[in-house]
């Protein structure tokens, strides 16, 4: 049910965006205010939830590890795993957000007839969601070609590498077959598991079917009705120099265009947030130095303690009327 409303959001957006392209009242609304409106919101939710988390008291070290911590010299430590310097915490991080280590390092868990449970690797959802964000990266860098002007050379030299195939007028880019591929597999995981579709929501469907919406209309647009790439370079181009251009590239291009301020608008506010999150993570951007310090809580207030003497000379009567011995007659 989840997924269906999801699925039915993202068709009243199409639908919208479709009707908008055809009214002339509409094309201003879809082509200056919706852009610029996507823009206030992601920019103002990107810095309010980074102040938030940044503001959020982290008293204690709490790294989440899975290796021999820093002891005696002798005993070999981990040191990504349990990193207990800032060299090692720099190539955790960088291990996790380049390569997604834990992610491969995940299994499931599967219980086989007899209630036998088994561990069995997770390669293939790691594979996806590499696939994914990499291929999300060339295309969003691909992209720059509409907002710049003269194109920066290492933008002509990602985009070649990824069109090398040569496949076709115009060449197909390999990335965006990948990402599509690896967003059916990761909407597929979620179908067809019970365990994941009953954990499920809208807001993790949402994101799904708005990526792969973004992406079909990409390639629909590149492949199949062609679009002046003047008109769109020119509508992006007057968006970044505050000189909006009304004039659209047809139905087509105002729905993936729309999309995508969708997905802008919406960025801050969902779990695509774990982007900037994953380096907000105390959990992981801290080495571990329990053992070689003493952390002591800074926010801790001074608390009036009392001994068990003073207890006893409050409450010595009612003790010894209820039978519990005292130390003091």
């Amino acid at each position: 049910m989840t997924a269906i409303l999801a699925l039915g959001a993202i068709l009243i957006l199409i639908l919208l965006a479709g009707f908008g392209s055809q009214v002339a009242g509409l094309q201003v609304v879809f082509g200056v205010a919706v852009p610029y409106a996507a823009i206030a919101l992601f920019l103002g939710g990107l810095v309010f939830k980074v102040m938030s988390w940044a503001r959020t008291p982290v008293p204690f070290r709490i790294p989440t590890t899975c290796g021999q911590q820093k002891t005696l010299d002798w005993i070999p430590s981990a040191r990504f795993d349990n990193p207990h310097t800032t060299l090692g915490v720099i190539g955790r991080m960088a291990l996790e957000v380049l390569f997604f280590r834990s992610l491969f390092r995940n299994t499931k868990v599967d219980i086989r007839p007899g209630g036998r449970i088994i561990h069995t690797p997770a390669k293939w959802l790691w594979a996806a969601a590499l696939a994914f964000h990499y291929s999300f990266l060339v295309i969003f860098i691909r992209h720059l070609r509409f907002f710049t002007e003269p194109v920066p050379g290492f933008v002509k030299a990602i985009q070649s590498v990824d069109s090398f195939f040569e496949i076709g007028v115009p060449s197909i880019f390999l990335t965006s077959f990948l990402l599509l591929g690896a967003l059916g597999f990761l909407l597929l995981r979620r179908l067809v598991s019970p365990q994941l579709r009953y954990i499920s929501l809208a807001n993790d469907y949402f994101p799904l079917f708005l990526l792969i919406a973004i992406g079909t209309t990409g390639v629909l647009m590149r492949h199949f009705q062609k679009t002046d790439i003047e008109t769109i370079k020119a509508v992006a181009m007057g968006i970044l120099s505050f000189s909006p251009v009304t004039a659209g590239g047809g139905a087509l291009f105002t729905i993936h265009f729309f999309l995508v301020c969708v997905l802008f608008a919406v960025f801050p506010y969902s779990k695509l947030m774990h982007m900037a999150g994953v380096f907000m993570s105390p959990t992981r951007n801290m080495a571990n130095t329990n053992r070689a310090k003493r952390h002591i809580n800074p926010w801790n207030h001074p608390v009036a303690f009392r001994t068990y003497e003073e207890y006893e000379d409050d409450f010595r009567d009612k003790m010894k009327a209820a039978g519990i011995p005292v130390e003091k007659e």
